[in-house]
């Protein structure tokens, strides 16, 4: 309790502070010290997170505008927020978006998915880390090779496979979730195997050797004492593949087809966005809605970022 009343004590002397008139007149002097004082590579790279942030700036601030306004002064600020409000709810009354739906069909996809690629891969990186053989190692090379082929090159056979699998199975293939979800479990493999195989090499197999001795099957080691381990580069991929799968928009079109039932937010952007006449307001603020939820995903897990992808490299 007195360390929380200290906390707050801090808080209102600081705010008092800034409340006063001469804080606010030494601000300027106090910014350019504050400038001189950084390294060239600082200042690189502050001008930098400055040219990241401004197409971003530029969206949100465009949502609080209407059409004419935006097409007449696309810079500058919005006379009320109010009508970002408005713009929001007429997303949400717009049937050839479906925003709701959409929203649904992407959270299903992006978690069903990160789920089995991180489990799945998670597993055969472990098995292929402890079982010294050859073809372990031919297979993790196999796996690995699928980072150097670019999506482009597999495009006309995952489309000629969707419809060899729909005359093999008789089971609809093309505009489902699971179609998407096996085909973004293919393709997140690689990358996740190869990190969970580096960070796998780390931990000693003296813990798994502890817990078989105990009693603990493989799969109860693997569950019960592997896979906590891996918690921050499963974290990690969790926010990789996650922003990967998304915000994609080509593979999706492949398998569901622009305009589908199964349609995610960047086909439902993409299909809102009209052939001659664009509604940049609705646009904008459509853009801004379907990365809120990936941007929130990232703000919760960033700690674990650095943690996961250092992890592992040194063993």
């Amino acid at each position: 309790m007195s360390t929380l009343k200290l906390k707050l004590t801090r808080f209102r002397d600081r705010l008092s502070a800034l409340t006063k008139v001469e804080t606010w007149k030494q601000a300027p002097k106090n910014i350019f010290n504050w400038f001189k004082s950084l390294s060239p590579l600082e200042i690189l790279a502050f001008a930098l997170l400055i040219l990241f942030i401004f197409p971003f700036y530029i969206v949100v601030i465009n949502t609080a505008k209407t059409n004419t306004a935006i097409i007449d002064s696309p810079m500058s600020q919005p006379e009320s927020w109010s009508v970002f409000v408005n713009n929001v709810q007429r997303i949400l009354d717009n049937d050839r978006l479906a925003y709701v739906n959409s929203l649904f069909n992407s959270v299903i996809i992006t978690t069903a998915s990160l789920v089995l690629i991180g489990v799945s891969s998670a597993m055969a990186a472990w098995v292929l880390v402890r079982t010294k053989t050859r073809l372990s190692m031919t297979l993790f090379l196999f796996f690995i090779s699928g980072l150097v082929i670019p999506f482009q090159i597999v495009m006309l056979p995952l489309v000629t496979l969707i419809r060899v699998l729909e005359n093999i199975t008789f089971l609809p293939w093309r505009d489902t979730h699971h179609a998407v979800i096996i085909a973004y479990m293919g393709f997140g493999a690689p990358l996740s195997i190869f990190l969970f195989h580096g960070f796998i090499k780390s931990i000693p197999i003296d813990i798994e050797e502890a817990a078989i001795i105990d009693g603990c099957s493989r799969p109860q080691v693997f569950f019960r004492i592997v896979l906590p381990i891996l918690k921050p580069i499963f974290v990690t991929l969790l926010v990789l593949n996650g922003l990967w799968i998304w915000n994609d928009f080509l593979l999706p079109l492949l398998v569901i087809g622009r305009g589908g039932s199964t349609q995610t937010l960047p086909l439902a952007v993409a299909n809102f966005a009209g052939g001659f006449v664009r509604q940049w307001d609705l646009l904008l603020t459509a853009l801004v809605m379907s990365a809120i939820p990936v941007i929130i995903l990232f703000l919760f897990a960033q700690k674990h970022i650095i943690k996961g992808m250092t992890s592992g490299a040194v063993k």
